[in-house]
């Protein structure tokens, strides 16, 4: 570990991180070591870390003074923000300055910077297309305030690597994306881009792509780059689900209005942020290349990959 250098993981119990500290820690030759930062180092999976050859320091991103004592003597930092915890575009504005500060004050010599877009950048405030969120301040709450973020990394002068994530499929398991049953009883895929592609990716092949990017080292600092596992149409992963549940999928995409009108927390950002991936579909697709992403990853995987792994942990209701 002392002859190592070591990478600070935020977020290292969820699921960009932990699949960061995973790639690290299943490549023991690397000349990597990872000091694993979670707000409970006691929980299962901060054990489980530690059990596999991670340090496991208590550090939470709201609380600046610990990141910069878990961040001394480090070589790099991921680091991410946790928006679906709190819902609050300001608590994640003054993580991310929090994250850039320590970095600056522990002379990190790279960090990889989980972020988006800040869609005002394409959609402004005024703009009618899309309605304004926050206050009057947001178009996709979740998007913004990770790249105008970004501008912390930079004025602090911290070597960063921007690294542009995209829809996880993990979501049809953890966050209700899954097919859902209609009065038919047959299964419905809900996705609002209609006929547009939509990049997506295996949350562990996110880790596993900051690992490359750490692996390439100076080289990618101040680049901004995308990851995906493949880009794929509603009607083409409904047709995926089919096959690996045994049973027809359609998709339905409804519209954006309609998104944004149902009854659950963030389904206004969301419906905003659905908008914008159809809306500025060329530029969201151009920016994550499935090619780029397999050179830093060369495990990437496909849909239907991840669903031959994962399909059975899908919360399908039962005919």
């Amino acid at each position: 570990m002392s002859d190592s250098r070591v990478i600070a993981v935020v977020g290292a119990t969820g699921a960009q991180g932990g699949g960061l500290c995973r790639a690290i820690l299943s490549d023991p030759e690397s000349g990597f070591a990872v000091r694993a930062l979670t707000r409970n180092p006691d929980s299962d999976k901060a054990r489980a870390l530690a059990e596999q050859g991670a340090e496991v320091v208590g550090a939470d991103v709201d609380d600046e003074s610990s990141l910069l004592q878990a961040f001394d003597g480090a070589w790099g930092a991921f680091c991410v923000t946790f928006f679906w915890d709190h819902f609050s575009p300001d608590r994640e504005t003054a993580s991310i300055r929090n994250m850039a500060s320590a970095a600056q004050s522990a002379g990190l010599r790279h960090v990889v910077w989980s972020t988006l877009e800040d869609s005002r950048t394409f959609i402004p405030l005024d703009d009618g297309r899309m309605p304004t969120l926050g206050e009057g301040r947001f178009k996709v709450p979740h998007f913004d305030a990770k790249g105008a973020g970004d501008r912390f990394f930079e004025e602090a002068g911290v070597p960063t690597t921007y690294l542009l994530t995209t829809y996880y499929w993990d979501n049809l398991i953890h966050f209700g994306g899954h097919p859902q049953r209609g009065d038919d009883r047959r299964l419905v895929f809900v996705l609002p881009v209609g006929d547009k592609k939509l990049p997506g990716i295996a949350a562990e092949d996110i880790g596993k792509a900051a690992y490359g990017i750490f692996r390439k080292g100076e080289e990618m600092v101040g680049r901004r780059i995308g990851v995906a596992g493949e880009h794929l149409t509603g009607r083409e992963m409904a047709l995926a689900l089919a096959d690996a549940l045994g049973e027809p999928v359609s998709h339905f995409s409804p519209p954006f209005d309609v998104y944004r009108a149902f009854d659950f927390p963030g389904a206004d950002d969301l419906g905003n942020m659905f908008q914008f991936y159809h809306d500025f579909n060329d530029h969201f697709r151009s920016t994550r290349d499935v090619e780029v992403t397999r050179e830093l990853n060369p495990e990437v995987q496909s849909f239907r990959e991840w669903l031959a792994a994962h399909g059975s942990e899908l919360p399908i209701e039962p005919r």
